[in-house]
């Protein structure tokens, strides 16, 4: 067996302590610390962990190979950099920075530095992604949900960062075809930034996505639809089940998609340890964060209000 990854994790809120939890009882890890500006939260991570809770971001860059930096959006780029510097690898949860311009410094650091970069769009290592492409043909229409009540969290920025990028990353991976056009609406409800949008986005191959966000829905939901030459496909994230439907002797046919159910973030996180120890590039690198932030920005900079 390797030898794990002396790994540790900077902000250990709502989703970084999920990152301690997994990299605990990973046998490809070890969680040499945590640590968070909240030093009560930091001391409880750490201890239902049992490791360490660092006073500051230099006392650990020291002492660990690789890191999850999973604090607000504005602080990725300066808790990411003191480790990329010292050539340390690094998951940055999604969106990768506050800007392009700041995604851009992350991917030179690393590039410069001879760090893995490795970006949290978590939805990529679902396994029902992974079914989806394995019957994937050309994607003439694609249709994606992704609804949730208010998080209370994460309102630094809207919900096109915080939820649709999700999206975006997925359906650029999939469709592989410049953009041409994007046309975009949205309206704030109880933040500052838009909390429900819809974008509709052309692509030079001929297809089409339409995405529709929210986080103030009474549901959770999140699904996608790929309708191609052959096959209409249905899958739900959440529940990890999918369907095809097919034309066969003038009748539509509706089959079961099998789907490996497993923990998507566990996926991902095992999947960066093995980046890590075995020099190998990242599903979702910094140069794919960076192409989903610019459409994601793209589509806020287009962005029509709803309403009169």
């Amino acid at each position: 067996m390797s030898v794990p990854v002396k790994v540790g994790v900077v902000g250990v809120g709502h989703m970084g302590k999920e990152h301690a939890r997994i990299y605990a009882e990973s046998a490809k890890a070890e969680l040499v610390g945590v640590f968070d500006t909240d030093p009560h939260i930091a001391k409880k991570i750490a201890d239902k962990c049992r490791t360490r809770a660092f006073a500051s971001l230099p006392e650990m860059v020291a002492v660990v190979e690789a890191v999850s930096v999973v604090t607000p959006t504005i602080n990725h780029l300066a808790s990411a950099e003191p480790f990329l510097k010292k050539g340390r690898h690094v998951l940055v949860e999604k969106p990768i920075a506050m800007d392009t311009q700041e995604a851009r410094e992350l991917v030179t650091l690393a590039e410069r530095n001879g760090a893995k970069l490795a970006v949290g769009h978590v939805e990529r290592f679902n396994p029902v992604l992974a079914a989806l492409e394995e019957r994937l043909g050309r994607a003439r229409f694609i249709e994606a949900h992704r609804l949730s009540p208010y998080p209370g969290r994460s309102t630094d920025i809207g919900v096109v960062m915080d939820l649709m990028i999700h999206d975006l990353e997925i359906i650029l991976h999939l469709v592989r075809s410049p953009v041409t056009s994007v046309d975009a609406v949205g309206v704030p409800v109880l933040s500052k930034g838009e909390d429900i949008a819809n974008a509709r986005i052309r692509f030079a191959n001929g297809c089409v996505a339409n995405i529709t966000t929210s986080r103030i829905s009474p549901e959770k939901l999140r699904k996608i639809r790929v309708f191609q030459d052959d096959a209409y496909l249905s899958l739900d994230y959440m529940k990890q089940e999918g369907e095809i439907y097919r034309r066969e002797d003038g009748k539509i046919t509706r089959d079961k998609i099998p789907v490996r159910k497993g923990e998507p973030l566990k996926n991902q996180l095992e999947e960066f340890l093995d980046n890590v120890r075995h020099d190998t590039d990242p599903r979702v690198a910094g140069t794919h964060g960076f192409e989903a932030l610019q459409l994601a920005s793209q589509i806020c900079g287009q962005m029509t209000p709803i309403g009169p």
